[in-house]
Parts: C-alpha cells; structure tokens; sequence
C-alpha cells in the first residue's frame, strides 16, 4: 500500500539545502513530502530563498465548468436492452438516467468545453495557462488527451499538458498535483480537467455495471494566491494495488487470424493485438471499501488541516452510489442538508463526477464563495483520496 498526506505551510524552504553531516555507523534516510521539509536536512530561511516567488504561496479555486453529452439514456431505456426496471436501479444506487456520447460527440470536445467555462467563470485567458491536467482513464488517444485540450483552447504559449490516470480518484490527485506545481513550481494558473467516457467500456448486456456509468467532463482553475487566501487546507491519498481484482478493465489479446502468427519463425511473435476488457466489478467488496476507508481518509485530511468535521460545509463525494454517499455523510455525521449530489442525473461519470457537481452546486448559488468543502475520490486501483478545500 501507498499512501501520502499532508498539510499546506504558509512557506517553502529555499530548494537548495545543506544536509547535516551524519555518523558512518548510523544510516541516513530523508523523507521527502509536497513542498514541506525534508526531514534529516537543514533548510535555509525563507527570506533568504533565491526564489522568492515560491514563498508564501498558497493556491485557491476560482472558477469552474461542465459539459455533458446530448444522448440521454433513462432507467426505462435500459429495461428494454437488459432484465432491470426504473425502480430496480434507483433504489439500489440512486441513478435514474444517464448521458452517453454519441454522434458528433467526443470527450475531447467535451473536456475543452467544461475547461472553457473554467476560464471565463475565473476570467482567465487561455494563453495565461501554466499547465493543463487532464484527469481520465479514458483518453481518445492511448498517449494522452491533455495536449489537445491545449490545442482545442488555441494556448498560444504551448503550456505543459498532460494526463492523469487513477480512475474516479482522479480528479482530487489532480487537485494536489496543481497545488504542488503551484507551491513547488511557481506556477500561475493550473487548469485541472476530470472527464471520462466509461460507456465505451460497459458490457450493455451486464445489467450489474451497465447501469451504473454515464459520460461527462468536468474542469476547475486554481490560481495561484497568497498564503493568507489559502483555499487547499489539508489532504490524504491512497492506493492498495490487492484490491485491483475487484475492479477492472484489464488488457487482453484479441484472437488472431493474421498469417503471422502462423509463420513459426519465432514463437509468441508477433504479439497479438490487444485491447481493454469490459469494465469487470464487484459491487459488494467496492462499496465495503468506499464506506471504510472515505471517512477514515477525510477524517485524517481534516487532522491535518487542523479543523473539525463540524467546520465542513458540504460533503462533496465521487458520485459512486448514494448509498456509498449517504453513508459516509452518516460516518461524518453531515446532514443530508449539506451533501452535494446530482448522481440521480446522471450516474457515475468517473473522473468527472466531482467537477461536474461542484459546478452545478456553484452555478445554482448552493455553494458559495468562502465555504469549505470536504471531496473525495475512490475507486479502481484501488485508489481513494480527500481533500479539504475553500471555495472561491
């Protein structure tokens, strides 16, 4: 198991530092964590740094955007592919339809659309960009997605983009890793995008997954600030590689009929082509999963942070399962009240579910700037992590 957490100084040591001499006899580790210290080395005063805008940084959201695809699919469509009914799937996950691309559609288009509504909410122009994260396991191209929503935003200053991949958990490591190269890098403006098309990975003859997934792309602008606006107060991250088996979608050879492989000149060669499995789950063992460990690790984010759960004004989760939900809104003890939700709309779309509520919550006036937000993400990996951030 991999694990990382931390908490957001006001400062950053000057990144050159002296290390203490050590005794021969004793061995030396150091332990390196997001722009903190480094544990067993000396560090140089602040105000000493020769990169002076490293200092006091912090980092803030600022605007927030969302698209969704025009084929919407109901509870009652689905009946009609599969042995499932409205009422069946709504009580069982909280889902009543879904959107699926189609058509012209594309996740591509998608993502730059959602990222579009970002910059103008955060009146940023798109040449302002530092770096663009693309957070999806999904991408229309097997080496990445993000260059071209650089391309499709007309980034004239070919700013660093590139791809995330850890599932519905996605979008919050993309959150730390903008605030990391915002704290760490200097960087300005960091355009963090969750979007995934997991319909084009469902066995829609499997009544246990298909109804579950839909597609969309979500996008959030964090924007450098000073430490006093610091909107990213805590956060904890985790993976544990044993628990792949129960959710998947893992690579397979594709028979062949190609006269290669037949030759005999070598064998086993030429490999066979290959592609990605249906997503493949088990629903009993995730949701046991998400209900232990998404308190344990909002609750270990808030330590961190050094705040209650009583200071949480919304719980905002990977939109799973509302019984995932709705549990650990229990756990946490957060009124339904002040749970985001708009799973019933439009299913578990992955990467992009938090940003996608997030800007429906923002847009409507239910979130408002100032408040404080405990999100997290779970899922294949397995992977789950949380983040206590302030909006606006």
């Amino acid at each position: 198991m991999a694990k990382a957490s931390g908490f957001f100084t006001p400062s950053v040591p000057n990144l050159r530092v002296r290390v203490r001499p050590v005794s021969p006899i004793l061995p030396f580790s150091a332990k390196v964590v997001c722009f903190g210290t480094i544990e067993g080395a000396s560090t140089v005063s602040p105000s000493q740094s020769r990169i002076p805008r490293l200092v006091s940084k912090g980092c803030k959201l600022v605007g927030c955007g969302s698209a969704v695809p025009t084929l919407q699919i109901s509870n009652d469509d689905l009946s009609k592919i599969v042995d499932t009914n409205d009422e069946w799937i709504s009580v069982r996950t909280g889902i009543r339809r879904r959107r699926v691309l189609s058509g012209r559609d594309n996740l591509t288009n998608l993502a730059a659309e959602a990222a579009r509504k970002a910059l103008e909410m955060a009146n940023v122009d798109p040449n302002d960009l530092d770096l663009i994260l693309m957070c999806t396991s999904t991408p229309e191209d097997l080496f990445g997605g993000a260059p071209q929503i650089q391309k499709e935003l007309g980034c004239k200053t070919n700013p660093l983009s590139y791809d995330i991949t850890a599932a519905c958990s996605g979008f919050v490591l993309g959150l730390i890793s903008a605030a990391c190269h915002i704290r760490g890098g200097g960087f300005q403006n960091v355009l963090v995008i969750g979007a995934d098309a997991l319909s084009r990975y469902v066995d829609w003859t499997d009544r246990g997954t298909c109804i579950l997934f839909g597609d969309a792309a979500g996008a959030v602008l964090v924007q450098a600030c000073n430490s006093e606006e610091d909107g990213l107060f805590g956060f904890d991250l985790h993976s544990d590689g044993s628990g792949q088996r129960h959710l998947n979608a893992a690579i397979r050879e594709n028979e062949s009929n190609s006269a290669l492989d037949s030759n005999g000149s070598v064998l086993g060669f030429p490999p066979k082509r290959s592609s990605y499995s249906c997503i493949q789950m088990n629903g009993k063992e995730v949701f046991r999963f998400a209900v232990r460990c998404v308190p344990q690790s909002i609750e270990s984010a808030l330590e961190k942070a050094g705040l209650p759960a009583s200071s949480i004004d919304w719980l905002l989760l990977h939109q799973a399962n509302q019984r995932i939900i709705d549990a650990v809104a229990t756990r946490l003890e957060v009124p339904s009240d002040r749970v985001i939700s708009n799973l019933a709309n439009y299913g578990n779309t992955s990467a992009a579910s938090i940003p996608l509520a997030l800007d429906e919550a923002v847009r409507s006036g239910k979130v408002k700037a100032g408040q404080t937000i405990a999100t997290a993400g779970f899922g294949a990996g397995l992977t789950w992590g949380s983040a206590i951030v302030r909006w606006g």
